[in-house]
């Protein structure tokens, strides 16, 4: 028996150091979510009905990307086989979950369309994102035994007289995964909200964002509906919430770590960074970060708290190296500059067109644009007689502001074209676009 146990951690330890090599190119260098926007900033544009099936469509492939799945501990935990008596039962509270999420999204569609703002200034700003930090620490704590998610029982007494605690526990927790999902969600939502802040339209809001949470939703629906069936607690469940308040704490650390642009000389962009990060998880892994429990004795809870800091770390840094790597590939492969005042001034001093993309660190979009469009051979060949400039929006500074409010840019990504007579091209690109758009909008501007 102790045989197989020693061997399932080692089997787990390996799966581990695969999936940090993995993983971080996925949930931490912007691979989060679809690829592409589904061309939903064109069908927006062109006023197509297809657009709504887009959001739609946009939504469930957000809600297979890994950088959502520390919901799905929250989905079972809070109202799924502990909370529900029936099937009926867990697929009424899975429905007002799903609906608290419809609710935060549609928020952001009419706060979009009223402050003319889109995803980046809304849910990316630094206090909103240590805010889902914060969640998802208590969320992994919770899963540690540490507490019960539970609201106090006088407000429970009270909430089972209007239909009940879990009814409403339920949609409540809706709206908070909905903002913790927020931040890493791809670049559908952020197409659509950039083009409902443009339109200003709060009707539009609605019927785009609705059913972009109806379709993010619907993975948490099935997983929370059908629940019920699964086994009893016991050895093995607690072995999952160990994996899940891992996850969870690990994604606390990527969001943190894109507040703090200071720590990126810490991310080397060494291919062998990565092992190493692997390496480290997994030892974090074998010395007891998901087989031990925090409920032993001192030397259990020692080892515990030392693995789990190693396996966490491992991810976080990996995370981090895979995001190096990436501005290491595009610094090598195209020649941007990053002051637009001095790159206008040298465009028309040599009469030149001009890029000016609008981009920031935790922008998703933006580094799916830089994947899908600027890493192709053929568009930097194409962008070689351009002056490229890349407005950096990482941190809200007020020079910055007055860039992108001058170039009247909503979200990001934002790419602007300036001819070489130096007048701003009308057509511009809006969200993440594949390569063969960027090569047509390339060759329009002369």
């Amino acid at each position: 028996m102790r045989t197989t146990k020693n061997l399932s951690r080692i089997a787990l330890a390996f799966a581990v150091f695969i999936a940090v090599l993995w993983l971080p190119d996925m949930v931490g260098a912007g691979s989060t979510g679809p690829k592409g926007d589904l061309a939903l900033g064109d069908l927006l544009g062109r006023g197509s009905w297809f657009a709504y099936l887009a959001a739609f469509a946009g939504g469930v492939l957000t809600s297979l990307t890994p950088c959502v799945y520390p919901l799905i501990p929250i989905t079972v935990s809070i109202f799924g086989a502990r909370k529900a008596g029936s099937r009926g039962q867990a697929a009424l509270l899975s429905g007002l979950y799903v609906l608290g999420i419809a609710v935060t999204y549609s928020a952001l569609g009419v706060g979009a369309a009223l402050t003319g703002k889109a995803f980046g200034s809304v849910m990316q700003n630094g206090w909103v994102m240590g805010g889902v930090a914060l969640v998802l620490v208590v969320m992994a704590f919770s899963m540690f035994g540490a507490f019960e998610l539970a609201l106090p029982a006088s407000l429970q007494q009270r909430l089972n007289t209007v239909g009940g605690a879990g009814r409403v526990g339920a949609f409540g927790m809706g709206l908070v995964a909905g903002v913790i999902a927020a931040p890493c969600t791809g670049p559908v939502l952020a197409a659509a909200l950039t083009f409902i802040a443009a339109q200003g339209s709060v009707s539009l809001g609605l019927a785009i964002m609705f059913p972009y949470a109806l379709g993010m939703g619907l993975l948490f629906f099935l997983i929370g509906a059908f629940s019920i069936s699964l086994p009893k607690s016991g050895a093995w469940m607690e072995l999952v919430k160990s994996i899940f308040g891992a996850a969870l704490l690990a994604m606390a650390g990527i969001y943190l770590k894109d507040l703090l642009p200071g720590l990126r000389p810490v991310f080397s962009a060494a291919p062998v960074a990565a092992g190493i990060a692997g390496l480290v998880a997994g030892a974090g892994v074998l010395l007891g970060a998901l087989h031990r429990s925090f409920h032993g004795g001192p030397p259990e809870r020692a080892w515990k708290a030392l693995g789990l800091t190693l396996l966490v770390g491992g991810v976080v840094y990996g995370a981090g190296a895979s995001g190096a790597r990436e501005r290491a590939v595009a610094a090598a492969g195209f020649s941007w500059l990053h002051a637009e005042p001095e790159a206008v001034a040298l465009a028309r001093a040599e009469g030149r067109p001009v890029i000016v993309d609008f981009w920031a660190e935790w922008c998703v979009a933006c580094k799916e644009l830089d994947k899908l469009a600027w890493a192709d051979p053929r568009v930097r060949e194409a962008a070689a007689r351009f002056v490229k400039v890349k407005v950096d929006g990482t941190e809200d500074k007020p020079e910055i502001q007055a860039i992108q409010e001058r170039y009247q840019v909503q979200g990001m990504p934002t790419v602007v074209f300036i001819d070489s007579a130096g007048v701003q091209v009308a057509d511009r690109i809006i969200g993440a676009v594949d390569a063969e758009e960027m090569l047509r909008r390339l060759s329009a501007v002369q």
